[in-house]
């Protein structure tokens, strides 16, 4: 029996998508979503389509989902055309709100979901990761805010609404995912990330103490608190791993994942359980080059006036007429007289939702990213840019492709720096601050981390190679986050950049799930045979 899961905060399915992936040697799901609670709704869109794709096993998804993804019939139609895996669905994929505010989803009816969904079942998996803007470094320095506030950001608490379920429902195993700055982030009494190895380590003390159900106070075992990289050396008097807490921070890149995504990803396992589980295996770096590879070539599209093939040419062709060469190192000036000579408007022009093609391949994972039935790629058009900004994303791959780094403000030529103000100092010297705000990814190297960031602009992800001259597509940017092909993102295209960028990489969850699944595998063989001395007992 596959394990069933309650993914909550659950986004657009990554975490869950790489634990559903996981196959026994049978051949047979190890995990299964029971309940996924999302409240965007967009994300919860693509919840409820990924969870319609789910209700078929491999080799029998119906050609009706690839023709939505192809654009010929419309998610109403494919939902109608196949009722009971729809209904099955939109069960599994609940809009609600997990929190205390007025639009919260009221606990008493996320309970009463819960236990009706798991039928009994004690041997069940929580995951899912609160909110993390609030603990984000980049947003407390854009907030200006060293301390956090919870009566001021109700975000910082949402973690409580994991300790609640912990309290109330006690999964036999839970995985809680957040970023790296909950490793720094305070609050006026502590250190956040102390205090919430602490108050998972016991929920109903920390939150619900005086929580009261059927007239009875909750009890929970409580949970002992590992990390998926360090296997702990030493145990505290009362059995708890001691594990620096720095050691709980997963860097993505290390682990196969074609990204410089560091993130903080906890294993909690219940008291009662006697076990002590294995970590991630290190791997090689993946550059993005092999990820993106076998996708169709883009053009960038041009934001103001008519967007034409040509007119996009002729802008980048244009920065010749700035006299940026005038001071550029050689190798920087040979390497753009080579590219212009190699600008041609790409047959697929900027993409589209859907672009049919049959020689759709990745040179990495080919296995878990290719769908040959797609015939073709979903989620893959350019974003519009100005045409100054066209040709500084044309210089920066240029200058990166002959230096291996992406250049800063400093090794522009003056001609293409943006007319902000916050360019140059008070000295009419070019600043160090915001140096990087335009960044190529390298092409022999994993990319920086895909954030919800890339929803507002490009500037931070622009594409390696200078003939596009654009930055990431939201299927780009979905391969970097390593979803397969066949996971097609809902909603408006900024939505679907901000729900790739806020998700856990699927090929990362899957890898997470390997060391999961051995802890239950490891319960299940401690209750059979429990069950045989009872037995005998009985006898």
């Amino acid at each position: 029996m596959a394990v069933p899961i309650i993914d909550i905060f659950a986004g657009p399915g990554g975490l869950g998508e790489g634990f559903c992936a996981l196959r026994d040697e049978k051949g047979k799901r190890a995990f299964k979503i029971a309940l996924s609670i999302e409240k965007d709704f967009y994300a919860h869109q693509t919840l409820t389509l990924r969870s319609f794709y789910r209700q078929f096993d491999i080799g029998q998804i119906p050609d009706d989902y690839y023709e939505f993804i192809q654009g010929k019939i419309s998610l109403d139609v494919l939902y109608k055309n196949w009722p009971e895996q729809s209904q099955r669905a939109k069960d599994e994929a609940w809009y609600a709100t997990l929190g205390e505010g007025k639009k919260a989803t009221p606990n008493s009816e996320i309970d009463k979901r819960i236990v009706k969904t798991l039928g009994g079942e004690k041997n069940w998996l929580l995951i899912g990761g609160p909110p993390c803007q609030a603990y984000s470094v980049v947003g407390r320095v854009r907030r200006q805010q060293n301390i956090l506030d919870e009566s001021k950001d109700e975000r910082v608490g949402l973690y409580k609404q994991y300790l609640r379920i912990l309290a109330v429902h006690n999964p036999a195993v839970f995985v809680m995912e957040n970023v790296k700055g909950l490793l720094s982030a305070t609050t006026d009494k502590s250190p956040v990330f102390t205090k919430i190895l602490k108050d998972l380590s016991n929920p109903v003390t920390a939150y619900l103490k005086d929580y009261k159900r059927n007239g009875q106070e909750l009890a929970c075992p409580g949970y002992k608190i590992f990390s998926f990289v360090l296997e702990p050396e030493n145990f505290d008097s009362d059995g708890n791993p001691i594990i620096p807490q720095k050691d709980f921070l997963i860097r993505c890149e290390k682990y196969g994942i074609p990204q410089t995504r560091h993130r903080v990803i906890l294993l909690g396992i219940r008291n009662d359980i006697n076990h002590i589980p294995g970590v991630l295996e290190q791997e090689k770096e993946i550059s993005i080059s092999k990820v993106l590879a076998g996708l169709p070539r883009l053009r960038g599209k041009l934001s103001r006036g008519a967007d034409e093939g040509d007119k996009w040419r002729d802008s980048i062709k244009g920065i010749i007429k700035k006299g940026i060469l005038t001071g550029l190192p050689s190798n920087v000036k040979d390497e753009i007289k080579k590219q212009l000579e190699q600008v041609r408007i790409p047959h697929e022009g900027s993409g589209k939702e859907f672009i049919s093609s049959k020689e759709i391949c990745s040179d990495y994972r080919d296995d878990w990213f290719i769908d040959s039935k797609i015939e073709g790629v979903c989620n893959h058009s350019a974003r519009g840019h100005m045409e100054s900004d066209l040709q500084r994303y044309f210089f920066i791959s240029c200058f990166a492709k002959v230096n291996g780094y992406s250049p800063q403000l400093v090794d522009f030529p003056r001609p293409l720096l943006p007319s902000h103000n916050n360019v140059y100092n008070k000295d009419g010297d070019i600043t160090r601050k915001f140096a990087d705000r335009f960044r190529v990814q390298l092409k022999n190297k994993p990319s920086k981390t895909i954030t919800s960031h890339i929803s507002q602009d490009g500037h931070y992800f622009i594409h390696y190679d200078p003939t596009q001259c654009r930055s990431f597509t939201v299927r780009e940017a979905a391969r970097i986050q390593t979803f397969p092909d066949n996971y097609y993102f809902c909603g408006p295209r900024t939505s679907q950049f901000i729900q790739v960028g806020n998700a856990v990489p699927p090929l990362l969850a899957n890898k997470i799930a390997s060391v999961v699944s051995k802890v239950f595998t490891k319960i299940t063989k401690e209750q059979k045979n429990e069950s045989k001395k009872t037995l005998a007992l009985v006898r």
